[in-house]
């Protein structure tokens, strides 16, 4: 790999390599959190949607495997409880199409103000149509005509054309009236079987702590950084 001389072409490999943060004294101990993984979530999303400097902490990174490979995007989480994790999407989209091929999905919360993640793996299933419209329902009028609009992750002629489609689809559903569910666009319920926490430590010791599903409840297990 060559190191570029020109400052416009970016940034170099050793100003890359350089790049590099001491991570705080906050540690984590079996002892301070709580026995139920999906309890200990909702207390870090909690801390990290009142942090200012997060945005959208809801946001994470829904990873899936296909006939190609995996990919990689972010989502938003839109409900989470005892039976797993939520959200919603276009169902003819590159992630439903190959969460109908293989449902074994990881997420990633990457809460890097907080120098916290989680990662979650588990399996991916639809919710019920009743769901995902009582969902769809309370989304804003725009979101509602935008999910109607975009064939998602097909090929677009233009960005013109997009407006055009929403612009069509804003006419037959005015502001005000009722959007109904497009049968293209629904929820998924993510079972989780492990959700490990990652708490960022000095020289690199972080703490790393796994909980795993087994047929008595949830184990914990303590990983090397």
């Amino acid at each position: 790999m060559s190191t570029p001389a020109d400052p416009s072409l970016g940034l170099n490999r050793d100003q890359i390599r350089a790049m590099r943060r001491s991570y705080g004294e906050v540690g984590l101990a079996e002892s301070d959190v709580s026995a139920d993984p999906v309890t200990q979530f909702q207390l870090w999303l909690s801390e990290a949607a009142q942090n200012p400097v997060i945005v959208e902490a809801n946001a994470m990174v829904l990873s899936t495997v296909d006939e190609v490979g995996p990919q990689s995007r972010t989502v938003l989480l839109k409900d989470v409880g005892a039976d797993g994790f939520s959200f919603f999407t276009n169902y003819d989209s590159n992630k439903a199409r190959a969460i109908a091929q293989n449902p074994q999905v990881s997420l990633l919360f990457p809460w890097y103000a907080m120098e916290r993640q989680v990662i979650v793996r588990g399996s991916a299933e639809k919710v019920s149509e009743q769901a995902s419209a009582d969902y769809f329902a309370t989304r804003p009028w725009g979101s509602q005509i935008g999910a109607w609009a975009s064939s998602q992750s097909h090929d677009l002629e233009s960005r013109a054309q997009l407006q055009a489609r929403y612009d069509e689809f804003a006419e037959k559903y005015p502001e005000g009236t009722t959007v109904p569910l497009p049968p293209h666009w629904g929820g998924y319920l993510v079972t989780p079987r492990s959700i490990e926490f990652w708490q960022g430590r000095y020289s690199r010791l972080h703490d790393r702590l796994l909980y795993k599903a087994t047929a008595s409840g949830w184990k914990i297990t303590r990983l090397h950084p």
